[in-house]
């Protein structure tokens, strides 16, 4: 573990704490975190610090932490804003090893907030102390060696294998009282802030290696380092599931997170491109955070799914096709059991009975029939989870159900079950039935169908290759080349022949194209490059050429040619009075039916290059079906992002259309995040149309805008 990283242990593992700010009135927060020390029982000294004040809730009192005379590891700070960084500059003066400074007034309101930060960071980093906040809610680590909640929330976590960061302290409260009810343990929580200097990317080093953390729960409103983020997630998802809840969905809630934590929020659509590259599980909405991690809370054993094939048992047929219903939503498929399957289950129900999937033994059902058909169901080859569903009727204990459903669950440790017991009516203590043999248990399927999803796809994330970025053969002179030349004459795009040839010069393979300066040019130009062709307009006041007449297709002989430069020439003009048309681009025809793909690039503050694909021609504006990754992206990365396009059936074989050369796009894919790395001075890069079909990928436009002062 490195220096930076084990830095953390004076805030997360204090052998002492100091409470700067403490008060002998209740109801402060001062007050309140003295009293969270000494009633959770933190095995260390708890230091009070209070300049007028004797004692604190029966403690000795000091008036400053110069005082104390035993080391402080740890400093919680909690009095007015404008005393923070004064209280902070005595903390390192008595080597204090870390801060959690609560008080807010800093960046979250702007102006002298922010530079009060700035000041408050910078004091810190000179006495080589880290600091949690500030704006925050302050730190837990409920370990039996610490017992420390050095927070104002009145609740203590059940000491469990889950860590929390969350950028808002009030969810953090309405959290810890959530996993208390849920029954799920948390290790370490800690409350971020503002992250001036402790950030997420932190805590997860922090948390990487430590065997007391099986998963991680992060809420955030922004990502400081998106790229950073991007490094360490995927390590440490491989070590232990992280399930992310990022809030500002939506243009409202994104303004929202940016007033609270004085930060912008980037747009949902970079901050999904990240979370699907970094490798985590990204929870929609509190409820959903915390379905997930009851099951990954449960699973210690670490029981993921082989495969996204489920089997479903319960005593009644509605609750049974919500689950079904559910699943599929999340990906999951409930297969049909195998014919040796059913033949087992056939004695032991009625004929009443369902033995298809989901099996439904009606109202009759008993634990004995619980375990005897999970037990089936999980020896069939074809399921690889089950989830097992109670209705409570007359006569039947909840808890009897329950012990039959772990009792299977044990015997079959390769294959996750989760339970859903409709019904409040003995689920406390079913719970504590199911939790011994780690099972996860729910109220509604729906819950149960979130969970396994996640699970799935965790088990998907464990087989992912690593990332592999192999050397591409690619003209890189020339392509700078023509960048140069470009930005040396003070163009701010690319023409449509120069956007071409850096593309073809990164290897994309292009239309064979010429520019024409009049008809007879273009005359010239389509005999050279042969019949039929097809001749664009090129200018820089003109973005969508069809638009306003500025594409003629089809054009198989010399008088076409010269017609058809007149008529577009005169189309563009009265469409768009003031454009500056340079040229006419004269382009050999590709023939129609195959699919159109738009791919490229361009910048998001924060992130960095950006990666795009879609539904490409006119469609791109009208459908967004679009998929973005961070730039540079691997071979794998790529597929990904074509396998999830809302249209990838038109890529596969369709209404007798072969299967596109889905390898070759991936290549494009990849060449254009590997420019986008290497030349910022690229603002924005379109490839529309990028024509696929069996045979490979072919470029028949592009764009292609330049950065200022690059």
């Amino acid at each position: 573990m490195s220096e930076r990283i084990r830095s953390l242990d004076p805030i997360l593992r204090p052998g002492s704490i100091a409470v700067i700010g403490a008060s002998r009135r209740p109801g402060t927060i001062g007050h309140q975190i003295v009293t969270s020390l000494v009633a959770h029982g933190f095995t260390g000294p708890v230091y009070p610090v209070n300049r007028t004040a004797r004692s604190v809730n029966a403690i000795h009192a000091w008036p400053d932490v110069r005082s104390i005379p035993e080391p402080v590891d740890l400093a919680v700070i909690a009095v007015p804003k404008e005393r923070v960084c004064e209280v902070a500059e005595e903390c390192g003066a008595a080597g204090v090893g870390g801060l959690v400074v609560i008080s807010s007034g800093f960046r979250e309101v702007g102006g002298e907030g922010l530079e009060r930060e700035h000041q408050l960071l910078a004091i810190a980093r000179r006495h080589g102390m880290r600091m949690i906040g500030p704006n925050c809610m302050g730190v837990i680590n409920s370990d039996a060696a610490f017992s420390m909640n050095a927070t104002f929330a009145p609740v203590m976590p059940d000491f469990g294998p889950a860590a929390f960061v969350s950028q808002s302290g009030a969810l953090g409260v309405n959290v810890l009282d959530y996993a208390k009810e849920l029954g799920i343990g948390i290790a370490q929580f800690v409350s971020v802030g503002n992250k001036a200097d402790v950030s997420g990317n932190d805590l997860l080093l922090h948390w990487e290696d430590d065997p007391a953390i099986g998963v991680i729960l992060m809420y955030v409103e922004n990502f400081g380092n998106a790229r950073n983020f991007l490094e360490i997630a995927p390590r440490v998802a491989r070590k232990k599931p992280i399930i992310v809840l990022k809030a500002g969905r939506s243009d409202v809630g994104a303004r929202a997170a940016s007033s609270h934590t004085g930060a912008l929020a980037a747009s949902d659509d970079a901050i999904e491109a990240l979370l699907r590259q970094s490798a985590v599980l990204r929870a929609g909405s509190v409820e959903e955070l915390f379905d997930m991690a009851v099951a990954f809370t449960a699973r210690r054993a670490r029981r993921i799914p082989a495969s996204r094939r489920v089997g479903v048992v319960g005593n009644s047929g509605g609750p049974g096709v919500l689950a079904a219903d559910a699943l599929e939503m999340y990906g999951l498929e409930v297969v049909e059991f195998a014919a040796s399957t059913v033949q087992r289950l056939q004695p032991l129900f009625p004929a009443e009975a369902s033995l298809r999937n989901p099996l439904d033994m009606i109202a009759s059902a008993n634990p004995a029939g619980y375990s005897a058909s999970l037990d089936a169901i999980l020896d069939d080859p074809s399921v690889d989870s089950a989830v097992a569903i109670f209705t409570p009727p007359l006569g039947v204990r909840t808890t009897d159900v329950a012990e039959a459903i772990g009792a299977v669950a044990l015997k079959h440790p390769d294959k996750p079950v989760l339970a859903v017991l409709m019904g409040r009516e003995g689920l406390p203590q079913a719970k504590v039935e199911l939790n011994r043999a780690g099972v996860p248990s729910y109220i509604f399927p729906e819950s149960a169908a979130r969970a396994l999803g996640a699970l799935a796809r965790y088990g998907e994330i464990l087989t992912r290759p690593p990332r592999v970025f192999p050397e591409l053969r690619a003209e890189r002179e020339r392509a700078a080349e023509i960048l140069h030349n470009a930005g040396a004459s003070g163009a701010t795009r690319l023409s449509e022949l120069e956007a071409i040839e850096l593309i073809r010069a990164y290897g994309i393979r292009t239309v064979d194209s010429a520019l024409a300066l009049d008809a007879d040019d273009a005359e010239r130009n389509a005999e050279t490059l042969g019949y039929p062709v097809v001749l664009k307009v090129v200018s820089p006041q003109v973005s969508h050429k069809s638009d306003v007449g500025g594409v003629r297709v089809g054009l198989r002989d010399a008088a076409s040619v010269r017609s058809a430069y007149r008529e577009m020439l005169a189309s563009v003009l009265r469409c768009v009075p003031d454009a500056q048309v340079t040229g006419v681009l004269v382009q050999c025809m590709v023939p129609d039916g195959e699919p159109e793909l738009i791919a490229g690039f361009s910048r998001v503050e924060g992130f960095g290059p950006m990666l795009m694909v879609g539904l490409g021609g006119i469609y791109v504006e009208a459908l967004r079906d679009v998929q973005l990754r961070l730039a540079p992206v691997d071979h794998h990365d790529a597929l990904e992002m074509l396998r999830t396009l809302r249209s990838a059936r038109l890529l596969g074989p369709f209404r007798g259309a072969p299967a596109v050369d889905v390898n070759a796009v991936a290549d494009v894919l990849v060449r254009l995040g590997d420019m986008a790395h290497a030349f910022p001075e690229i603002a924005e890069l379109d490839v529309n149309p990028l024509r696929v079909g069996a045979h490979g990928a072919l470029a028949l436009d592009a764009r292609v805008v330049l950065r200022e002062n690059a």
